[in-house]
């Protein structure tokens, strides 16, 4: 019955979110055409501001904290836990200036007005997560792009989405790779809390009214920690940090 009572809203929520969606890509072309990259980041920054905003048709709410502790000027490798669709979002609106760029599953490259369009032609790594060693040379050449440019990647290790808030398993090779080929990155954990709730029931219909936090956490200098070391405090940093 609880699930009836929202569809309603849930629909609402999904005309809004699409109508934003295929209102920006004509944007997004031509930005893409006269600005070049610079032009096709900033268009789908503001799809992800605009992400957010529709979900404050579900009373979401969103905080970010501890953003001042993000060194500036050195390429970054933010590493978060993954709970929803939201965490992409978050990430990409109060982090622009640090210019993510996201480890994503290839699927998303089609059928997603913006979206897709943005991550066929942006700088993200569009990877096929059933042949894992066709993402190995991807993700060096982002972690080159990154160490040259000092822009910022974004892994989320447990490859998929807790659908309970529960930490699922991290797995190393993509961040690995990442701190092997740029040296002179910070690892940056973040922990999400709450994302998973507003799509506790699935997709149709959606949950109302949760607070969502994305807490940044202190920095790790890569070239101050073997992998091992390191992979095991953003684990552990992560993880404590998650409220269930």
């Amino acid at each position: 019955m609880k699930k009836i009572l929202l569809l309603p809203l849930t629909l609402v929520y999904y005309f809004v979110y699409l109508v934003v969606l295929c209102t920006i890509q004509p944007i997004q072309w031509v930005a893409f055409k006269v600005f070049g990259d610079e032009g096709l980041k900033v268009s789908f920054d503001y799809v992800a501001y605009f992400s957010l905003k529709c979900n404050h048709i579900l009373g979401t709410r969103f905080t970010f904290e501890n953003r001042e502790l993000i060194p500036k000027n050195v390429p970054i490798i933010f590493v978060s836990n993954h709970q929803s669709l939201l965490d992409t979002a978050g990430i990409i609106w109060y982090l622009r200036k640090f210019n993510c760029l996201f480890v994503t599953k290839k699927e998303l490259g089609k059928g997603l007005p913006s979206i897709s369009y943005f991550l066929r032609n942006g700088k993200y790594v569009l990877i096929d997560r059933s042949n894992p060693k066709q993402a190995i040379p991807k993700i060096k050449s982002l972690a080159e792009y990154i160490e040259k440019e000092k822009f910022s990647a974004v892994i989320f290790p447990e490859g998929t989405r807790s659908k309970t808030g529960e930490p699922l398993e991290f797995a190393q090779s993509g961040l690995k790779i990442l701190c092997k080929y740029a040296p002179s990155a910070y690892v940056v954990p973040i922990t999400i809390n709450n994302s998973w709730k507003v799509y506790q029931y699935g997709y149709f219909a959606l949950s109302l009214g949760h607070h969502l936090f994305f807490t940044v956490h202190k920095p790790f200098k890569v070239s101050d920690y073997t992998f091992e070391e390191l992979m095991e405090k953003t684990e552990k940093t992560i993880v404590e940090g998650i409220k269930l």
